[in-house]
């Protein structure tokens, strides 16, 4: 009887085959890691919003009985100034900014409420009004 000697090593579909699998584990790894970063950045300007807005009612308002007319790190002296610049680096009050401070029923830069806002990339905007109205 004669003995046939098996060759060692994978053939081409085996080798195919752990390709792909290894793409798609690849695809989806970049996926997820694109959204964990999306989803860091909208958690960071919500934490930045909310310190706003505290600042701005147990702070400012608690003291003056009014809003600002605009806001910055000078101040809400209670907020740390790298919450006034956005993810992308942009501050507050430049027009690119994804922070937007709206005063609202202004006489002479002293207001009666206000909007604090930001673009959120995956939900809607978040925005925080004034408690006192």
């Amino acid at each position: 009887m004669k003995v046939m000697k098996r060759a060692h090593g994978f053939t081409v579909i085996e080798l195919l085959v752990a390709i792909v699998f290894l793409a798609a584990i690849g695809v989806i790894f970049f996926i997820q890691k694109n959204n964990l970063q999306i989803a860091g950045r909208d958690e960071q300007r919500k934490i930045a919003i909310n310190t706003m807005h505290y600042g701005l009612e147990e702070s400012f308002f608690a003291k003056n009985k009014y809003y600002p007319a605009s806001i910055d790190e000078k101040m809400l002296t209670t907020v740390p100034s790298e919450l006034f610049t956005d993810p992308f680096g942009v501050k507050l009050g430049d027009g690119a900014s994804n922070y937007r401070y709206e005063p609202l029923n202004c006489t002479d830069d002293k207001c009666q409420g206000y909007n604090l806002r930001t673009t959120l990339e995956n939900e809607a905007d978040f925005v925080k009004t004034n408690r006192s109205n």
